[in-house]
């Protein structure tokens, strides 16, 4: 019950954090700038929440570490200008791919019902960053894919009962797992 408690209360801190000042000029750059950090903070600190959830936690760094070493790593080898003009690190957005690395991971350590605020508040950090006209929609969709993919292969279900997607060179399946 605590746990459910924390979690409803970080998910609504992160939806205040969303709403105030939505509409003021100059704020949804500013929105998506605090989003970028508070998403992956909710995420790391929801593995203390639970149980003290070392694994958790260790999960979450290999995914974070990975998520930024294949951010920038396609910046620099893509070398995109900016939509405003500024060079050269456009693609893909780093601010999408790190809160939707901590959005992934609460859904893939914790279930949907955790993780549907925090996609909801990545999906607004990727919005920031087209409309501040920092990056094109390629680079925020770009972004979204390479947190989500980290997240996927290094989070496992924390408990209970979890399906997966499967594909070798022979065909594609289903994993179904289960913790006791």
């Amino acid at each position: 019950m605590k746990n459910n408690l924390f979690l409803k209360k970080a998910c609504l801190l992160l939806i205040f954090i969303i709403s105030a000042q939505a509409n003021a000029r100059g704020q949804v750059r500013k929105n998506g700038d605090i989003l970028q950090f508070a998403i992956p903070l909710l995420s790391l600190s929801s593995t203390l929440v639970f149980e003290d959830d070392f694994e958790g936690s260790k999960q979450f760094l290999k995914a974070f570490a990975i998520t930024e070493l294949t951010t920038q790593m396609l910046k620099k080898l893509t070398h995109e200008r900016r939509p405003s003009g500024s060079c050269c690190e456009s693609f893909p957005s780093g601010h999408t791919s790190a809160a939707f690395m901590g959005a992934s991971f609460i859904h893939y350590r914790y279930g949907w019902k955790y993780s549907v605020p925090a996609y909801i508040a990545a999906t607004y950090v990727g919005y920031s960053r087209v409309h501040s006209n920092q990056h094109y929609t390629r680079d925020v969709i770009a972004g979204a894919a390479v947190g989500i993919i980290s997240s996927y292969f290094m989070t496992k279900k924390y408990k209970g009962f979890s399906i997966a997607p499967y594909a070798i060179a022979d065909g594609v399946g289903l994993q179904i797992n289960s913790t006791f």
